[in-house]
């Protein structure tokens, strides 16, 4: 699998319950935090649950 690095670029702040909890368990939190993790369906359903909020980069 690939791996890509995720970093959260907005605030989560006013958003629905759903996307804060998605944050957290992408393991983000706070702005600017990054994590690297490989690219599998759950990550990338996750990601496209919150691609206003973070940013993508492939390794």
């Amino acid at each position: 699998m690939a791996k890509v690095t995720i970093t959260q670029v907005k605030s989560i702040i006013d958003r629905p319950k759903s996307q804060k909890l998605t944050i957290q368990a992408l393991g983000l939190g706070k702005i600017n935090k990054s994590v690297t993790v490989e690219l599998t369906p759950q990550i990338a359903g996750m990601v496209n649950k919150v691609h206003n909020l973070v940013e993508v980069k492939d390794i």
